[in-house]
């Protein structure tokens, strides 16, 4: 590699750890909101350390966001002593950020509602969506995410049973220093957040893939490519039934574009066999690029 290409990849490199940076901030800056404004006030304990923080909040009085980074600093010297720094400089970043955005936010915000359902809700979603944006760019809150993985250290587990247990455990106590019913709403938060992270981890489901089994794959697959613009892929399959050659093709298309989809097949072979199935995320062209 040259001098000059050197310098141009790390350019981009730098570029993106900014910009990865940027999304942690801004990932923190969304679930710090939903924690002030929604869980928090409410004694939504919606599972991890944050709803440990608030449990403890609530019987002490101690600020949320000095809880969650105290309550970390064990986990963070244990992974940083049995995983080493693998986990990441992102981890720390993240959670100060979190912290010191949730007091900041603490002292200017007042909860917009004290319907414990509403607060679950929509506090378990800005939740969600905040820490997929910070698990997008590579980062983490520590918390939940970093014990899970002590679990799977200490106890031979994996980092999803993990992650039950701890939520298990914080939702528990919640029950019992609160109430059931609002351990009850905790976990449908604890749900929502999921969830949403799913959802912005792995897209939205934007897109559909189409299996089309059909005797006319030649000339579907032309249609598809005159008429939609888009590719199609074939597959060499065989059926265990009649033992006959066929072709599958996979088509991905945007929601938009199913039903012309279904209308082009129709119109060359009424007789074919469409499966029709959600795309979390599409990269390449014609979709979302990569990002370099």
């Amino acid at each position: 590699m040259s001098k000059r290409s050197s310098v141009l990849a790390g350019g981009r490199f730098w570029h993106k750890e900014w910009f990865n940076y940027l999304g942690i901030a801004a990932g923190s800056l969304i679930t710090a909101l939903g924690l002030v404004l929604f869980l928090v006030p409410n004694k939504i304990a919606a599972g991890g350390l944050s709803g440990l923080a608030t449990v403890i909040h609530h019987l002490f009085g101690w600020p949320v966001g000095l809880l969650i980074l105290v309550l970390n600093i064990p986990l963070f010297l244990a992974g940083l002593k049995v995983l080493g720094w693998n986990f990441g400089v992102k981890t720390l970043y993240g959670t100060i950020v979190l912290s010191l955005l949730t007091d900041a936010f603490a002292l200017v915000l007042q909860a917009p509602t004290a319907n414990p359902l509403l607060a679950a809700i929509y506090g378990g979603l800005m939740s969600g969506v905040g820490l997929g944006i910070v698990f997008r760019c590579g980062g983490s809150t520590g918390g939940t995410d970093l014990a899970a993985l002590l679990f799977r250290h200490f106890l031979h587990i994996s980092a999803g049973m993990g992650l039950v247990i701890v939520d298990a455990l914080v939702i528990a106590l919640a029950a019992l220093t609160f109430n059931i019913e609002l351990a009850l709403y905790a976990l449908l938060g604890l749900f929502l957040t999921s969830r949403a992270i799913d959802a912005v981890q792995e897209g939205g489901g934007y897109a559909k893939a189409a299996l089309i089994i059909s005797d006319h794959s030649a000339a579907i697959a032309s249609a598809v490519l005159k008429q939609l613009g888009r590719g199609a892929t074939g597959i060499a399959a065989r059926g265990l039934y009649t033992h006959q050659q066929r072709e599958i093709l996979l088509v991905v298309v945007h929601r938009s574009e199913v039903s012309r989809l279904k209308g082009l097949v129709a119109s060359v072979d009424s007789n074919a066999f469409v499966i029709v199935s959600n795309v979390h995320e599409v990269l390449g062209e014609g979709f979302r690029q990569w990002e370099e």
